[in-house]
């Protein structure tokens, strides 16, 4: 939810509409996948729809960080986000009955209590840790890339590193040509180049912390399939399915 955006807003040029609209297959998908999976469970063990769910939306996710760099489209992020999307959808449709389950029905409402805000907190945690990472190795690409050009004089080199060091910050070739209208063009085009290799790289590292979290949860899951499955109560149920 942080590095897609930025990627479509910022690489593509799109609007918020635009990318809200990209971004759609991805909640569409979620929302029809969590339907399905809660009317045709039957009798399959939750721990083996979360396995699915788990490996969906991580294979999914890891089908972006190649398609960042090429991508002239938001049709191209579609196939990775409907298999992200359908995978979420599975671990939504069991993951609160599955948690809750074991809960003694007197306390269920503080187990809900804490199992919201646990999910707030690792989306929060999520985010942040992504964004931090994004701009840490913009940053750190962009120093390097710099550097090493035979194109950017050395006075400028310094000048760029010592700004990335006071404020990394992703903007667009667009943007940066305006601020660039009076370096010469062979300098304003390398810089832009420079930009752009960089943002696709920090961009592609900041989708390795969805892939790692849905790697864990993969693992986890094989675990969960060692232990006995309970049957949800009712008050465990009813909140689920709003």
């Amino acid at each position: 939810m942080i590095a897609l955006p930025i990627f479509l807003q910022i690489s593509l040029g799109y609007n918020a509409l635009q990318t809200g609209l990209t971004l759609a297959p991805l909640s569409l998908t979620m929302f029809g996948a969590a339907m399905l999976a809660g009317r045709r469970a039957g009798n399959r063990r939750p721990a083996g729809i979360i396995r699915l769910g788990f490996a969906l939306s991580t294979l999914g996710m890891a089908l972006l960080v190649p398609i960042v760099p090429d991508a002239d489209s938001g049709w191209y992020l579609t196939i990775p986000l409907v298999i992200a999307g359908s995978g979420l959808g599975l671990l939504v449709s069991q993951l609160n009955n599955y948690t809750l389950a074991p809960i003694d029905e007197e306390r269920i409402s503080e187990a809900a209590g804490v199992n919201s805000a646990a999910g707030s907190f690792g989306l929060s945690f999520g985010l942040a840790m992504a964004g931090g990472i994004l701009l840490a190795v913009l940053s750190f690409s962009f120093t390097n890339m710099t550097k090493d050009s035979a194109v950017i004089p050395p006075q400028q080199q310094q000048a760029i590193a010592d700004k990335l060091d006071e404020d990394a910050e992703v903007i667009s070739s667009t943007q940066l040509e305006k601020s660039l209208n009076s370096e010469p063009e062979p300098v304003r085009a390398e810089i832009v180049r420079i930009n752009t290799d960089a943002t696709h790289r920090s961009l592609q590292v900041a989708l390795l912390v969805p892939i790692l979290a849905g790697l864990l949860g993969l693992f986890n899951s094989f675990r969960m399939a060692r232990l006995p499955d309970v049957s949800p109560s009712a008050s465990v149920e009813a909140p689920s399915l709003g």
